[in-house]
């Protein structure tokens, strides 16, 4: 009989064990001897009210009485909301500001025995925190540094946590608000900076615009200057050319002349070329100006011609005597006769 109670009592024990751990009226599940443990969670076991050790995920055996579940620490990240506050910028700017604290215990121990409530704890000093840093800054550079805002707290946050067994991963500024007279004066702020911005690319582009005018018109007068420089050079070396062209062209003919003249009948052909050029002169005579020079006989062409052929050959003259062979002598029949030709013909001239 005691041994089929004892069984029965036993059969309990074990069925209950097997179950899932019953949680007491505080919220931490009863010693069942026979536990198991969810993962990411530590159980913090104490036997005869001092610390024990901590039970794994998994299977875990107790001893009833003796020992006692006294906390359990989930080891998941945990998210806090920082409840909204206020806060006094270097500026002497109130603001309301709120934020997410990320945060994961490390040590179950020390989150255990080192604090009491320790999301409360980290609660608190993400505030004050907060707090400290906004009072550092001017109310521009917190929306300006708000990522290193955020990395200060972290940092505040997991020096003071550290003995707590708790690390903050990251903290996130949700919202940031300031005074009404406050935002209408930045937005004042902001419509004077664009309007500023305005006008100084305006002015620059005015700037530009007058650089580039000027730098066109000295390019254009540099080109100009270059281009008149070009056409001075070229006609200066046209006239060169047209002048150098033209005493080639005069050398010609008097080398040409001089031939002629040094040829058969050179002298008759010269004395009626200069008949003919002084009745081309004399037939121009005071078409031009009223004022006008004569000769002393202006109708006596023969005279005129005989004048300008003394000239002629005076300059022509050969300065010793020559010896004349029978060529030279026929020659000179030749021209006589040509001479007498051309008489006759500069006296039918004149009676013309």
């Amino acid at each position: 009989m005691l041994a089929r109670a004892a069984w029965g009592t036993g059969g309990l024990l074990l069925r209950g064990s097997l179950r899932a751990p019953r949680r007491a009226s505080s919220g931490l599940p009863r010693n069942t001897v026979v536990l198991f443990v969810p993962q990411q969670e530590a159980w913090v076991v104490e036997r005869m009210g001092r610390f024990h050790r901590i039970l794994e995920p998994g299977l875990n055996i107790l001893i009833p009485i003796l020992d006692r579940i006294r906390y359990v620490q989930s080891l998941k990240e945990i998210v806090i909301n920082v409840p909204e506050q206020s806060a006094v910028t270097l500026d002497n700017v109130t603001l309301q500001i709120d934020g997410v604290l990320y945060l994961r215990i490390m040590d179950p121990y020390k989150a255990s025995y080192g604090v009491e409530d320790p999301e409360y704890a980290v609660t608190q000093l993400a505030q004050t925190t907060m707090r400290s840093e906004l009072g550092k800054l001017s109310l521009d550079k917190v929306f300006r540094e708000r990522e290193s805002l955020n990395s200060n707290i972290v940092d505040a946050i997991n020096q003071a946590a550290d003995c707590w067994g708790i690390r903050c991963l990251r903290y996130e500024i949700k919202d940031i608000h300031v005074p009404p007279r406050v935002k209408e004066s930045m937005q004042m702020q902001v419509e004077a900076e664009r309007r500023k911005r305005a006008t100084v690319l305006e002015s620059e582009g005015t700037r530009e615009s007058a650089i580039n005018v000027a730098e066109g018109k000295k390019q254009a007068q540099i080109l100009a200057s270059e281009a008149e420089k070009a056409e001075q050079i070229n006609q200066a070396a046209g006239e060169a050319n047209a002048v150098l062209a033209k005493a080639k062209a005069k050398a010609e003919a008097i080398r040409i002349l001089a031939m002629a003249l040094t040829q058969h009948n050179g002298d008759a052909a010269a004395s009626l070329t200069v008949a003919e050029q002084y009745v081309s002169a004399f037939s121009k005579l005071a078409k031009d100006s009223n004022t006008i020079l004569l000769p002393s006989n202006p109708g006596d062409v023969t005279s005129m011609v005989a004048q300008a052929m003394g000239v002629y050959g005076a300059l022509t003259k050969a300065p010793g005597p020559r010896a004349q062979d029978p060529a030279s002598s026929e020659s000179s029949r030749a021209a006589q006769a040509t001479d007498e030709t051309l008489s006759e013909e500069l006296d039918r001239v004149k009676l013309g």
